[in-house]
């Protein structure tokens, strides 16, 4: 028996766009405050939400439509940041105070515009600079809850759909109903299928779906 070829059809390389941003109830408010910039309240938005949730996916595809400045938490590059959009991802472990309270007011400035992604409210990081700890409390919030089902069918058939996989639709909520909460799993859940059917010469169907969640172990298949 031949083995079937499947073209990789990856996204490797392009930028991620907010219109191909899959969309559902546990992102919905995140998307919209995004799309509001540049109306934020000072300039400045924070997405917050645990891990999986898409947040550095939402993030990296407001900067790529609004062609934002990324900069390192550590060491960000104020001069590059001046008059542009900027992103800080996981702006709650390991930031620069000083760095952070100038890019919160180089956000005010015309052109200018501050996006963070953490895990914790800004309010809750520590810092001893009084001006910085005023910023983080006033800072503006918006969560994503972990990913539902409408999300969930979506980034899978996503990641599907880059391997050139067309799987029986009744995999779908197979997969939704025992399959981990997360974006990353959905991913690598994807993966592993891809990879089994490529081994034993086989289609992804339920059947393999059943085995890799089985393989996965405390699944409840």
């Amino acid at each position: 028996m031949a083995r079937q070829l499947r073209l990789s059809l990856g996204r490797e390389g392009q930028e991620p766009s907010l219109d191909e941003f899959v969309r559902g109830p546990s992102n919905a408010l995140a998307v919209a405050a995004v799309e509001a910039w540049p109306a934020w309240q000072g300039g400045c938005l924070a997405i917050l939400g645990p891990k999986g949730v898409g947040k550095s996916h939402l993030a990296r595809a407001w900067a790529a439509g609004v062609d934002a400045l990324v900069v390192e938490a550590r060491d960000p590059d104020l001069v590059a940041a001046a008059s542009r959009p900027v992103l800080l991802e996981n702006a709650d472990r390991g930031m620069s105070a000083e760095g952070l309270f100038h890019l919160i007011n180089l956000a005010t400035h015309e052109g200018g515009g501050l996006l963070l992604t953490a895990r914790t409210r800004p309010s809750t990081w520590p810092t001893a600079l009084p001006d910085l700890r005023s910023r983080l409390n006033a800072f503006p919030v918006v969560e994503i809850e972990p990913p539902d089902d409408i999300v969930l069918e979506g980034v899978l058939r996503r990641f599907f759909r880059d391997r050139n996989i067309k799987p029986p639709e009744a995999v779908y909520p197979y997969l939704l109903a025992r399959m981990p909460r997360s974006i990353p799993d959905a991913e690598a859940i994807v993966r592993r299928l891809d990879e089994a059917g490529d081994e034993g010469f086989r289609p992804v169907t339920r059947v393999l779906a059943r085995q890799i969640l089985e393989a996965q172990g405390g699944i409840d298949v």
